[in-house]
């Protein structure tokens, strides 16, 4: 099994129990979710979730799976460059997420450890921002590959420590102290402001850039790749 981080001792004591609180977590600030994204990227994120599923290979007429859907931030930019022709659905282990998500998404509650799909359902698979948040990344990368037809394509977003301390230390301070000030003011819900303190230590301990693309090709992939923006946002992509 290869975990995504080390358990975090400050949040839960064993592996059944981060799922528990990453759950409970997201339940009770799924409500707050859009409005502290779109506050925190300056409203620039509908254009970068575009871009990078552009990048990652997404066209018309394709059929989508969004794992770990949440609000539908990612799926619902990709419902609209599949067009009529295409599809996406989104699947999420969080009920709360997914009764904020966007009106007329296709959504089934699962978990991308054991998807509810058969073999060779989509044309591409995109996972946005949950990487951290999982149990055992060669688990799910095999689920992923299984799920996808021959050629069909993946595309993993995610936040990533930069190089260097200065750059880590900036981010850490804006993650750990900025971020959460910022949720707890736009947000309705107390948990809020803590699962933004609890993002930047998922990501501050999170398995090197290396170790992800190891996994994933491990798992079957070929074409393994990693684009960096930012200095931050890494889009991992790979072809089934």
């Amino acid at each position: 099994m290869r975990e995504p981080h080390p358990l975090l001792p400050a949040y839960y004591a064993d592996a059944e129990g981060k799922q528990r609180y990453v759950d409970r977590m997201f339940d009770a600030s799924a409500g707050d979710y859009d409005r502290v994204d779109r506050v925190l990227a300056f409203g620039t994120g509908s254009r970068y979730r575009r871009d990078a599923l552009a990048r990652g290979g997404l066209a018309s007429g394709m059929r989508v799976l969004d794992v770990a859907v949440g609000t539908g931030l990612v799926a619902k930019e990709a419902a609209h460059m599949v067009g009529d022709r295409g599809s996406v659905i989104g699947v999420d282990p969080s009920a709360g997420m997914m009764s904020a998500a966007v009106v007329g998404l296709t959504l089934v509650r699962g978990r991308a450890e054991a998807l509810p799909f058969a073999t060779g359902a989509f044309d591409f698979l995109t996972l946005g921002f949950a990487l951290r948040h999982l149990s055992d990344l060669d688990r799910v990368f095999g689920e992923f590959h299984r799920v996808l037809k021959p050629g069909g394509r993946l595309l993993v977003l995610e936040i990533t420590r930069p190089a260097g301390r200065v750059a880590t230390a900036l981010l850490k301070a804006y993650m750990r102290g900025v971020v959460p000030l910022v949720a707890g003011l736009v947000g309705h819900s107390r948990d809020t402001p803590a699962l933004y303190r609890y993002y930047w230590d998922t990501i501050e301990a999170c398995v090197p850039p290396a170790q992800i693309m190891a996994s994933i090709a491990a798992s079957g992939f070929a074409s393994v790749r990693r684009g960096l923006t930012l200095g931050i946002f890494s889009e991992y992509g790979a072809t089934a």
